[in-house]
């Protein structure tokens, strides 16, 4: 049975097996989202009235006291009769695209890098996204969903370009590095995520630092080419950090971008090895090593929790403003290794 959901005024019917969230976006309703598996609290809201159903919300990110006070995850809870709930700090009013179900045909599998592809899935209709977000795919013979970010910009609406990393055992993994194959066909749900360039009314053309861990250099790929086509001159800097010279992949792109762009340019780091041209150590270290100052530039973080809160504390040591980082954290869908292990390493 379904029930009605309004935010701001704005009023949706929410089927039983969708979430709030599911059932705004699908409206075309913004809602601030992320990782949508309950874990980050991104779509935390008020309930005003009516009541909700918690559903599979973890104790971790909404606790029984949050609970109990009218909060919920968006990206969890179902209504069970007509409610009203309400966004903390964020502005209502702000563009989206419709949340949609699309098949695609897998066109092109490249292997990139070591346990490294690039998964390329044809639409037969253009996908509308901003760069920088990500769209689920739907792992045949199964019921389960993995989100893998694009690599692409907004005019890139026919192709999209995935970046993939092997996780042994992975239920995803086991089939994009094993039977997938040119001609299949696969269910794709998107665009999600708030991790994206901002509209271009909006881009005032700031510096920008980039820094990105393994496969999350996919939507910094994106964001950067979308940001330095807008503006041409501005000053943008790319952190690529992985374990070794074999993991790396498109550094003919980037280098690519610095040579078309002259304020754009990137650093490769490895953690586990030393190789000539390539910095050692940790991609948010090199960063504070190179940038006095990051006053009035924005950031981008993308990949493992670790490189991303590693991250976060570089920016604000370098006085970058709190408002202008942006983050995607890559959360693991099994139990997360040790801190040291997935410091750049995301999860395919």
């Amino acid at each position: 049975m379904s029930a009605a959901i309004s935010v701001s005024g704005r009023r949706v019917e929410c089927a039983e097996d969708q979430s709030i969230l599911e059932a705004f976006l699908r409206a075309g309703v913004w809602m601030p989202n992320s990782c949508n598996q309950g874990t980050c609290g991104t779509c935390k809201l008020q309930v005003l009235c009516g009541e909700v159903d918690h559903r599979d919300s973890p104790l971790e990110t909404l606790t029984a006291d949050e609970r109990a006070s009218g909060l919920a995850l968006a990206c969890q809870a179902r209504p069970l009769v007509e409610t009203e709930v309400a966004l903390h700090g964020s502005e209502m009013g702000r563009t989206t695209h419709v949340l949609r179900d699309l098949t695609a045909t897998v066109v092109g599998v490249e292997d990139i890098a070591r346990d490294t592809r690039r998964i390329l899935l044809g639409l037969e209709e253009p996908l509308a996204f901003s760069a920088g977000q990500y769209v689920e795919l739907l792992v045949p013979g199964t019921a389960e969903r993995r989100p893998y970010s694009l690599a692409n910009t907004a005019e890139e609406d026919k192709v999209l370009e995935l970046h993939v990393r092997r996780v042994p055992g992975g239920v995803a993994s086991e089939w994009l590095f094993g039977p997938v194959a040119v001609g299949d066909r696969v269910e794709v749900c998107g665009p999600l995520g708030d991790f994206h360039v901002p509209d271009a009314d909006d881009d005032e053309g700031e510096p920008m630092v980039l820094i990105g861990g393994g496969t999350g250099l996919a939507p910094l790929l994106g964001i950067a080419r979308t940001a330095l086509a807008r503006h041409p001159d501005r000053t943008a800097v790319l952190y690529y950090g992985v374990r070794t010279e074999a993991d790396l992949y498109d550094t003919d792109r980037l280098a690519e971008l610095a040579e078309r762009y002259r304020g754009f340019s990137f650093v490769t780091v490895l953690s586990r090895e030393t190789r000539p041209g390539h910095r050692g150590g940790y991609a948010p270290d090199a960063f504070v090593e190179d940038i006095a100052s990051a006053r009035g530039w924005s950031g981008w973080l993308c990949g493992s929790p670790a490189l991303v809160e590693a991250g976060v504390k570089a920016f604000k040591r370098r006085r970058m403003a709190p408002r202008l980082i942006h983050r995607e954290k890559f959360e693991p869908a099994t139990p997360r290794p040790a801190l040291a292990e997935i410091y750049q390493e995301p999860p395919g």
